[in-house]
């Protein structure tokens, strides 16, 4: 448990005034953080941690204390919910940074990579570090500051990349990653808005083409129809996908978490690591079937997938762990597709994007899907449907020559 409050320190400094400073507790720990405002001792209400109107600045004071109180609930609640054991020292770093200005790229970054580390984002801190890793060896000093990031600044950093080998994906993960940092630093107030360089460089240049990630629903029923019994290898990853698609796409990461306690009635009920949404799913007829297999395996675990095979991992354990299983199930995936002779490669993140697209096929409208999917904008539903819209608008173009032709007049 965690307590804050704002109290007057009880020794005057040289100027004779009394510091006001927040008190934070944590596990029996305290941590004391100076404010910056002082003032007389018969000025302060020690009973309600304000200044008293004989302070000749007490409104703006007492308003400005409000603000740095509820910073430092947020930063507790923040680390709430994303279950984080933060440290004291944590806590402090978070809570300067939010008035800091001139806070360094790089020792923000690092902060950031930590935290995920805390949560057990191991993949994401891995993609941080190496993105990290790789701006370092570009920008050699360690005096970055956020707004030196200027699309000059990144177009120059690209041409390093592109001279060094990099291709089109490698570019597009490292400036999202980029990217990202920069938006978490405006969240923080660590650099203003008006210094965003992403509106004038793109990211969305380094998208990959037109490829397509769904399946129609015939492939779908291929797999789902597949007799396992003579490739026994391909029940998890067969289980796995169709598991998938019939609970909205849910991703392997999720799928790799969900205990049996998720489980109720014929509800699953979980929160997904990525958006943090909470989702409700009705439980249809062959994820029930699923389910039962997996129950009747009788694992000593409280999960409901063969994944993880310990309650009890470190993030890096699991982080091996779900590297190495997600490789196995995307090489039986491709397997199988190649079975089935599915023109396309199948992957782990098909069933999700032949989800969305079969929905759109059977007339289920975007803003449906997108909830369904549980994205934040309905833009990133409209990628998922691209193929789709491509295909309707060739689809209508073909009309055209089923409609009888006029017998055109020869002069």
């Amino acid at each position: 448990m965690s307590s804050v409050k704002i109290l007057l320190r009880n020794k005057e400094n040289k100027q004779g005034l009394y510091p006001v400073i927040l008190k934070i507790i944590k596990d029996r720990k305290v941590k004391i953080i100076s404010l910056g405002l002082e003032c007389e001792l018969n000025e302060w209400d020690s009973e309600n941690s304000c200044f008293k109107k004989n302070h000749k600045n007490h409104i703006q004071r007492n308003r400005l204390l409000l603000k740095l109180e509820d910073r430092a609930l947020k930063i507790i609640d923040d680390y709430r919910i994303d279950d984080v054991d933060y440290s004291l020292k944590q806590f402090e770093q978070k809570f300067r940074g939010k008035s800091s200005s001139n806070t360094k790229v790089f020792d923000f970054w690092k902060e950031q990579i930590e935290d995920k580390m805390l949560t057990g984002r191991t993949g994401s801190a891995r993609v941080s570090k190496d993105t990290l890793r790789t701006l370092s060896k570009y920008y050699k000093k360690s005096d970055l500051e956020f707004k030196d990031i200027t699309p000059y600044f990144l177009n120059k950093f690209e041409t390093y990349l592109r001279r060094r080998g990099y291709t089109d994906g490698g570019l597009g993960v490292r400036m999202r990653e980029l990217r990202a940092l920069f938006n978490k630093a405006i969240e923080n107030g660590i650099v203003d808005e008006k210094y965003y360089p992403f509106k004038k460089y793109k990211v969305s240049k380094f998208k990959s083409g037109n490829v397509k990630k769904a399946l129609t629903r015939e492939q779908v029923k291929k797999i789902e129809e597949l007799n396992v019994s003579n490739y026994p290898h391909l029940v998890n990853a067969k289980n796995y996908f169709m598991f998938s698609y019939y609970t909205r796409g849910m991703n392997f990461y999720d799928m790799m978490f969900l205990k049996w306690s998720n489980i109720s009635n014929d509800r699953i009920h979980y929160k997904r690591s990525k958006t943090k949404g909470n989702f409700s799913i009705k439980i249809i007829e062959p994820v029930k079937e699923i389910l039962e297999y997996y129950k009747s395996q009788n694992r000593p675990t409280d999960y409901v997938f063969p994944i993880l095979l310990k309650n009890k991992m470190t993030p890096q354990q699991i982080e091996n762990r779900k590297n190495k299983v997600l490789r196995r199930y995307n090489k039986r995936l491709s397997e199988m597709g190649n079975l089935l002779e599915i023109p396309m490669k199948v992957t782990s993140y098909t069933a999700r994007h032949s989800f969305a697209t079969n929905l759109k096929y059977a007339g289920i409208s975007t803003d449906i899907i997108s909830e369904l999917l549980g994205h934040t904008d309905v833009k990133i539903t409209q990628s998922y449907l691209k193929d789709f819209e491509d295909d309707i608008i060739d689809s209508a173009v073909d009309k055209l020559l089923e409609e009888p032709r006029p017998h055109l007049a020869v002069a």
